[in-house]
């Protein structure tokens, strides 16, 4: 799982989503490192487990013909309380780690591979992610 080495605070404030006014990537919307590239149609959050999960279908579907760029990091902890706790006593525990993304963002590139190959190993791990995403060529 990816975690970040150090963070300078271990539990960060709630990351409140307001579905007007989440807006659009700036940056990482192009496909810099490979021919094709997986890009985010919506907004939220990709945990750790998440990531490494769409990157294990990626790899396993390449075998070992081309390569494979992750864009994102998750590096925004998260916490949760206990089930069945009653409310206060202060905030819950850090559970994880995650990546937040914007619409246009890309999360994967691969390279190495023809474009039909590419697409579907593309769209395999996409499935694995909570977000809709769609497969884009190098322009």
């Amino acid at each position: 799982m990816l975690v970040p080495k150090k963070v300078k605070f271990r539990k960060a404030h709630t990351f409140r989503e307001n579905a007007e006014k989440v807006g659009v990537e700036s940056r990482g919307t192009k496909v810099s490192f490979g021919s094709f590239g997986l890009k985010t149609l919506d907004a939220g959050r990709i945990k750790s487990n998440q990531i490494e999960s769409a990157r294990k279908a990626i790899a396993h579907s390449m075998s070992k013909s081309g390569k494979i760029w992750t864009r994102i990091f998750p590096d925004h902890p998260y916490t949760q309380k206990p089930a069945e706790v009653k409310m206060g006593k202060g905030k819950g525990e850090l559970q994880g780690y995650v990546a937040i993304v914007k619409p246009g963002r890309v999360l994967f590139e691969v390279d190495g591979v023809d474009e039909t190959t590419a697409r579907e190993i593309l769209r395999k791990g996409g499935t694995k992610l909570p977000v809709n995403t769609k497969v884009v060529a190098r322009l």
